[in-house]
């Protein structure tokens, strides 16, 4: 007796990510999923650059009195801002051939790894003394009282590696200068040092000013 092949919800060879051979499924829920994926960077217009700055929360006397503390999470639970933040962050790098997105923890995470996904590049996570398990590269930076170390893996970037260092806050630049010497210590090439959000009044840009740097907003006062 004769067995009935069941027909599988499966449409014609099309040309996706660069290959020609793929089979692209049928189901309802995939097709819309593509449409919403297709649409996104469309839909981010919706929340403008300057719209940006309305996500971000002040908070006075934080972490002590004096200080006020441009607190981001509210853009991280509203997706529609992250979104277009990591847009914005991501626009004058498009075609500049960016091999590695390298970013300080914690909160540089956030945005250094979607931002390497966009770029089609490696994401490397710079991190505090003895928390990555290989061999490192190690830079060791003086603070107002004391001095702070950062560490990079050393199979990480490479010699002539074109590198964007990526963080969400650019406040005195003692981090990012940091990050900067680390990875040309290991032979990186730094494009430029991209930020959602730059304190002007702090003047972090004047301790990069050997380097290209982009902010998506900037509170000057």
């Amino acid at each position: 007796m004769a067995t009935k092949t069941r027909q599988l919800p499966y449409i014609k060879r099309q040309r996706c990510c660069g290959f020609t051979d793929v089979f692209t499924p049928n189901f309802p829920w995939y097709l819309a999923a593509m449409s919403h994926s297709r649409n996104a960077e469309t839909k981010r217009e919706a929340v403008g650059r300057e719209e940006l700055r309305q996500f971000i929360r002040d908070i006075p006397d934080f972490p002590r009195p004096g200080i006020i503390f441009r607190d981001i999470t509210p853009l991280l639970l509203n997706p529609q801002a992250f979104r277009a933040a990591i847009a914005y962050m991501v626009e004058p790098f498009r075609g500049r051939g960016i091999d590695v997105v390298a970013a300080a923890e914690a909160r540089g995470f956030v945005f250094a790894a979607p931002v390497a996904l966009e770029l089609n590049a490696g994401f490397v996570p710079i991190r505090k003394p003895g928390k990555l398990p290989y061999e490192t590269h190690r830079y060791t930076y003086e603070l107002e009282y004391g001095t702070d170390t950062v560490e990079m893996h050393r199979d990480a970037i490479g010699s002539g590696h074109r590198i964007l260092l990526i963080d969400d806050v650019l406040a005195t630049g003692g981090t990012m200068e940091a990050c900067c010497r680390l990875v040309e210590k290991a032979g990186g090439e730094i494009v430029a040092c991209a930020f959602l959000l730059e304190l002007g009044y702090l003047r972090g840009r004047d301790r990069l000013r050997t380097y290209d740097v982009y902010s998506v907003l900037t509170i000057d006062d």
